[in-house]
């Protein structure tokens, strides 16, 4: 399975998933603290790919998004953004709503 193929089936299998340096729990940079703490904020699971540990997926995911920095945050097979859009979406309250409806959907479709 070549890079690619792995960065689209963790893109397809997870509604809600974050690419970011570290982990929720122990993030290694600011900008990944923030959008973490910010989707933790809402409240549902979310599925996250540590990016330091996987040299070729932190190099072939800016080209494949289209999208030079990370973090990166999908939901539901699209690109919502960085931390500065995460940040935003979740002062507006817009953040909250996307990850439920995501959580939601996704929860519908395991239940069938």
């Amino acid at each position: 399975m070549s890079v690619i193929d792995t960065i689209k089936e963790q893109i397809d299998s997870n509604a809600i998933l974050l690419y970011m340096k570290g982990t929720p729990r122990f993030p290694q940079c600011g900008f990944s603290s923030k959008s973490s703490e910010a989707l933790m904020a809402c409240g549902e699971k979310f599925a996250f790919v540590n990016i330091l540990e996987n040299q070729e997926i932190r190099s072939e995911l800016p080209k494949y998004a289209n999208w030079p920095t990370f973090p990166q945050l999908w939901i539901n097979g699209e690109l919502v953004g960085g931390c500065d859009i995460i940040c935003e979406l979740a002062e507006s309250g817009e953040l909250d709503t996307l990850v439920k409806a995501a959580a939601e959907a996704d929860d519908s479709a395991a239940s069938e």
